[in-house]
């Protein structure tokens, strides 16, 4: 749907025409995403942080490291990990060489539960584009890297 019919408005500038439509883009991808991921009782940005301690490949991380590579700054970090701990999917593991440093790492429930997710949100992601071909894939994402250049 065009952005300025759904927003029942017309002549957008240009800028503001991108902006609303990548907005509105991304909070229909949200909201997909949080679909499929509610029969599991875990919210996007926990989700998030799971695939975040998934990819440090059996490393912990400590909470700079997370809030950095999260997708949505905005999230408070400390609250996602104690809710994650709370049910199993990651631990808080102490430093060894500095006792007041602490690392978040995922656990085999948290990893065993991205291998139930994955494919639901692949699936999610996969019929969101169906109607996008590979270069147009590729452009899109090209732009919107010069976007956050």
């Amino acid at each position: 749907m065009n952005i300025e019919d759904q927003l029942k408005t017309n002549n957008l500038p240009p800028a503001r025409k991108l902006s609303l439509s990548i907005l509105v883009t991304a909070n229909l991808i949200d909201e997909n995403v949080a679909a499929a991921l509610k029969p599991f009782d875990i919210s996007v940005q926990q989700f998030n942080v799971l695939r975040i301690l998934r990819g440090q490949k059996g490393k912990p991380a400590n909470l700079s490291t997370i809030q950095e590579r999260m997708v949505s700054k905005m999230s408070n970090t400390t609250r996602l990990v104690d809710k994650l701990i709370t049910k199993g999917l990651t631990e808080r593991v102490i430093c060894e060489a500095n006792r007041r440093k602490v690392e978040i790492s995922i656990t085999e429930k948290g990893l065993d539960l991205l291998k139930e997710i994955d494919p639901k949100v692949d699936a999610v992601e996969k019929e969101l584009i169906q109607d996008i071909t590979e270069e147009e894939i590729e452009i899109v994402t090209n732009c919107l890297n010069k976007i956050r250049k």
